[in-house]
């Protein structure tokens, strides 16, 4: 295993993702992802394919909904987590690990394929082109492909925000050394002074985006800001807890989801297309 993966993985297995969702601009993306999927999830039951899709937040949500859900992770400890959470929780149909790129599904066989996290950590388009296409494979025709990425410029505006510890962060070289790749090529190399931060990663533009699921062979998607430029809103925290200033929140991310040129200002973005 290379260098790379070995981070990656120990990342997950580490536990990063549990219970990230549940706090801090975590609830935003938690919220207006669910809000952007529901609206290609029927109500009838589905076969959904959950791919990368690590502790199972979005499987045991799409469960409970009444669909057929089989998550899959490359990390062991991630499935292994999510297997223990479903004594509490509704049942997803199958969990198994497994990566991105090669997944153990017949051609054709889900309604709708989640591409939630691979695309972030294969850091070489042809290798994010392997998981579009696998993800493709298993799709029907007239299936649902729902990929995420992050936004090349939310490092950045994470240190101007008020997410920034304190807003000093900008003024080390480490971080703006970091910085100043991703902004260059969309390669987030996670400095060791910053042992919290994601592990290494591609950070893309809406346009790169589109330009991979191109390369794919797949039809240009409709891309969506998730958080939108909410999270970087002062007091942002304890107006999501009122429920006046989230609904407000919620309709301004809503408003300008798909506005080209604002976009990149939120911190993930979901590519939606239809398989044809």
């Amino acid at each position: 295993m290379k260098k790379d993966e070995q981070e990656i993985l120990a990342y997950y297995d580490g536990g990063a993702e549990i219970g990230r969702l549940e706090r801090g601009i975590g609830k935003i993306e938690l919220e207006r992802s669910k809000e952007i999927i529901s609206r290609y999830v029927s109500r009838s039951s589905q076969v959904i394919y959950d791919i990368g899709g690590g502790v199972g937040v979005y499987s045991f949500w799409l469960a409970e909904l009444g669909h057929e859900v089989h998550l899959f992770d490359l990390s062991p400890q991630a499935i292994e987590f999510a297997r223990q959470q479903q004594q509490n929780k509704p049942i997803i149909s199958k969990l198994e690990t497994a990566d991105a790129r090669n997944v153990d599904r017949e051609d054709e066989s889900a309604d709708i394929v989640l591409l939630m996290g691979p695309l972030y950590h294969l850091t070489e388009q042809h290798e994010r082109i392997k998981a579009l296409q696998e993800a493709a494979r298993v799709l029907k025709k007239g299936g649902t492909l729902i990929t995420s990425a992050i936004s090349r410029f939310g490092s950045l505006l994470w240190g101007l925000s008020v997410y920034g510890e304190q807003n000093t962060i900008v003024e080390e070289d480490i971080f703006m050394d970091m910085v100043r790749q991703e902004l260059t090529n969309g390669q987030h190399v996670r400095p060791s002074a910053y042992p919290s931060f994601i592990a290494r990663s591609y950070f893309h533009t809406p346009a790169a985006l589109r330009a991979d699921w191109q390369a794919a062979g797949l039809q240009e998607p409709r891309i969506f800001g998730v958080e939108g430029p909410v999270w970087i809103a002062p007091g942002v925290k304890e107006k999501w807890t009122v429920p006046d200033h989230r609904r407000r929140l919620l309709a301004i991310a809503r408003q300008v989801e798909e506005q080209e040129s604002i976009i990149g200002m939120s911190p993930h973005m979901l590519a939606v297309g239809t398989k044809s």
